[in-house]
């Protein structure tokens, strides 16, 4: 039986295990009441938004109505939607055709498992003229318009003509607050409409923040520490955020190439923001803060090129100068984080100080309070504010959790156990690639589902219950260890995808709450229906073939051709016959697009600004047949149809100085343009498939 035949079998049994009503859906609702009779979305759908509370919130229910109706039509093409109307709401006023009601109502209470209210919540009436999304805040109607595409895209893929909602009334809000995944943005650089496209993506499964770690360095002991030793000065470190020209901060940003300005970030943030997901900033100090340091030698700790040394007496006023300069950037968040983990921890005193008085700073000059790491700081004179939330990841060794909770500290949990992942491998395999489904759905004691209020999976004394006053919630994190050439942006993405869905569902409903929680069973069967349908983005890079698996098959020949293909995701195979020039054989592109290109030097692969070299010279004087085949795994080539021996493309990355790994790379078809910068040999023969 086909894989899709499968999977649409094991959905329609757990659509029966939960009444034969709604279909299951990633974050599971909390509940939904059968009524009689449906909701079609026909031909033609209007969308109303209540002019009462049009402008309320920012974004406003209005902006989340648009963004909506652009994704309803994406998601459900042969809908006709006229423009969004803003009118009041007077029951039976719309009979004539099917609505869509956005409103809001403050009398709504909904509540957080810690008893916290929570404006995330929203109920949906559905009638067979009219389906009304309510809440108490715009954010809480936007979550229920991704419950309403949910329910349209997974009937569409089990093969339905048209989109039928049950009548009834859905109720749902999330049981924590804090719902997050972090990206390592400082030792890998993502443009911003990449990181745009995430939360658009993380948005459909109900995430409400994206924790942008966004200054740090690679760690290589050989280069940072040993008296006389001047390798820190090369090493690489980043701070993504550009001040602008004739900032007396200029000089902390030396890749402008690898920066956002702040046009670029404000956009992206916008963007985040319109989709329910607030970005949260980190500027990464006192430890990690080997780029300030590379800017500002004098302000380092003697001995530890990456930690500034708190007690000189620039060292402050410095970092308060950063965030100066970058806090009116940082408009859509109420918190953002200083990083502030692995400092010396002989050096407690210096480091609380530094800590308190940043939360103190900050907050005086931009109302917004912050968030640091989980760090060791064992002194005896001195604690760190109970205003600064504390986001712990190292248990026991750098915090307990139930400790801090029972001290009044507010927590969020990113335990490496169960949240860490790093780009592309780790250190003798610490972290996986995706999330691991075993301690998702199993891994906590007693082989119970892992949700927010679990930190250990061994130990159920150090973990909480998922009503425990204190815990804000969880953020799982990627990190970007061996640097830029490690991975891809696209392979980010892959290592995302999933974690966040399934990050979704138990963020948002936790384990052993809610009796309509999803099983791992009923995961696996939906998960792939939703990942293909999430709108508003094409971070899978899917392209529609002109017949079978066909998406261009190009005779040529050619020496440059422009096609309406800007790029392919795997699984693809792109074959061609190419002869260089005899004049300049290494110059020029093959083929780009805007994930990648393909140089005909070598055959090097560049994506993400790296590059990465097949070592085949191409002969100069015959046509030689090149067909690349790519998974999201590897990616190689056949030479003149010599299966036997595949050329794979890798990368090398330093494992923190220790030794020397390889991995293979996966590239997005280069799809835009055949041909280009200088290139003046002939390619023919060009045929692009959705297969490896």
């Amino acid at each position: 039986m086909a894989l899709k035949s499968v999977i649409l079998v094991i959905l329609a049994a757990c659509s029966k295990a939960f009444g034969g009503n709604i279909e299951l859906q990633i974050p599971s609702v909390a509940s939904f009441t059968p009524s009689h009779g449906a909701f079609e979305l026909a031909s033609a759908v209007q969308i109303v938004v209540d002019s009462q509370h049009a402008g309320h919130g920012t974004p406003s229910l209005l902006d989340f109505a648009n963004t909506f109706r652009d994704d309803l039509k994406q998601v459900v093409p042969s809908l006709g939607l006229v423009p969004v109307l803003v009118s009041p709401v007077v029951p039976g006023s719309f009979l004539d055709v099917p609505t869509v009601i956005l409103t809001l109502n403050a009398s709504l209470q909904h509540k957080l498992y810690n008893g916290e209210p929570t404006d995330e919540g929203y109920e949906i009436s559905i009638t067979q003229k009219a389906l009304t999304v309510r809440s108490s805040a715009p954010l809480g109607v936007w979550w229920g318009t991704r419950t309403i595409l949910q329910q349209a895209a997974i009937q569409l893929a089990k093969g339905a003509r048209s989109v039928l909602l049950p009548a009834g009334t859905v109720s749902d809000s999330p049981g924590w607050e804090v719902r997050g995944f972090m990206l390592d943005a400082g030792r890998h650089w993502f443009e911003a409409s990449f990181l745009s496209d995430l939360c658009t993506y993380a948005s459909f499964f109900k995430i409400n923040e994206m924790h942008l770690h966004a200054s740090d360095n690679l760690w290589n002991p050989a280069f940072l520490y040993g008296d006389g030793n001047e390798g820190w000065k090369h090493l690489y470190a980043a701070f993504r955020f550009q001040p602008p020209s004739g900032s007396a901060i200029e000089g902390l940003v030396p890749r402008k190439n690898e920066s956002w300005t702040r046009q670029e970030f404000t956009q992206m943030q916008a963007s985040c923001a319109r989709h329910g997901v607030t970005v949260v900033p980190e500027i990464d100090t006192p430890g990690h803060s080997l780029v300030i340091n590379q800017w500002k030698p004098e302000l380092m700790e003697k001995g530890a090129p990456d930690h500034l040394n708190l007690s000189y007496p620039e060292t402050v006023p410095t970092i308060k100068a950063i965030w100066d300069e970058f806090l009116p950037w940082f408009s859509a968040s109420s918190e953002v984080s200083i990083g502030a983990d692995e400092y010396d921890a002989a050096l407690a005193d210096d480091y609380i100080s530094f800590v308190n008085t940043m939360s103190a700073y900050i907050a005086s000059k931009a109302g917004k309070s912050i968030r640091i790491w989980g760090t060791n700081e064992p002194s005896k004179t001195m604690s760190v504010s109970k205003n600064i939330t504390i986001q712990h990841w190292d248990f026991p060794g750098d915090d307990i959790p139930m400790q801090l909770m029972e001290q009044g500290y507010r927590v969020i949990n990113s335990e490496q156990a169960f949240l860490y992942l790093d780009g592309k491998t780790s250190e003798d395999g610490q972290f996986p690639q995706e999330l691991n489904q075993d301690l998702i759905w199993a891994g906590a004691p007693g082989g119970k589902g892992w949700a927010p209020n679990i930190f250990s999976p061994t130990d159920r004394t150090n973990n909480t219950s998922p009503d425990a006053p204190n815990l804000r919630g969880s953020i799982f994190a990627l990190w970007n260890d061996w640097g830029n050439n490690a991975t891809t942006a696209l392979e980010i993405y892959y290592q995302l995808a999933r974690s966040i869905a399934i990050f979704g569902e138990k963020a948002w409903a936790g384990s052993g709450v809610r009796t309509t929680e999803l099983t791992r069973t009923q995961f696996d069967a939906v998960y792939p229906l939703l990942n293909a349908a999430a709108p508003g983005q094409n971070l899978n890079r899917v392209v529609k073939p002109i017949h079978g698996n066909v998406v261009y098959d190009l005779p040529g020949p050619f020496t440059s051709l422009s096609t309406l293909v800007p790029s392919v995701g795997p699984p693809y195979t792109l074959s061609f016959n190419v002869k260089p020039d005899s004049k300049s054989p290494d110059v020029g592109l093959l083929f780009s697009g805007i994930d990648s290109r393909l140089h005909v030097a070598n055959l090097t692969f560049e994506a993400t600004g790296q590059l990465y070299s097949l070592g085949y010279v191409l002969p100069q004087n015959r046509f030689t047949s090149v067909s690349i085949h790519a998974t999201r795994e590897y990616t190689y080539a056949i030479i003149d149809g010599d299966e036997a021996n595949p050329r794979y493309w890798y990368t090398l990355m330093d494992i923190w100085g220790d030794y020397m790994a390889l991995g293979n790379m996966s590239f997005a078809a280069p799809a835009q343009h055949i041909g280009g910068e200088g290139f003046r040999g002939v390619i023919k023969d060009v045929k692009l498939t959705l297969d490896a």
